[in-house]
């Protein structure tokens, strides 16, 4: 029988593996937008049935739950509410 060469797999550190994730350009600390599947979560989470609803829909009806205003989509490029989590999104609809 022929002998088959066996490669020696090549290791990787997790530092390595993270820094080929990164697209490049892309900055380390920036927030993201919140998807879809996400928002749903944390509806779900306060006890609400997200079902079918439009994402600005969804996102309303999870601040009036957390006891905000339903603002999304309405802020004309400021906000004065910081701890919003939907910030980022309603920031760049109305960019």
């Amino acid at each position: 029988m022929p002998a088959t060469k066996v490669r020696a797999k090549k290791r990787t550190s997790v530092a390595t593996v993270k820094s080929k994730r990164r697209p490049s350009g892309a900055k380390v600390n920036a927030k993201k937008r919140m998807t879809l599947p996400e928002i749903k979560l944390k509806a779900m989470a306060l006890g609400l049935k997200p079902g079918r609803m439009k994402k600005t829909d969804l996102i309303h009806t999870v601040q009036i739950t957390e006891g905000y205003t339903p603002c999304f989509g309405y802020s004309n490029g400021s906000c004065g509410h910081t701890d919003c989590c939907f910030m980022d999104d309603c920031l760049k609809i109305n960019a």
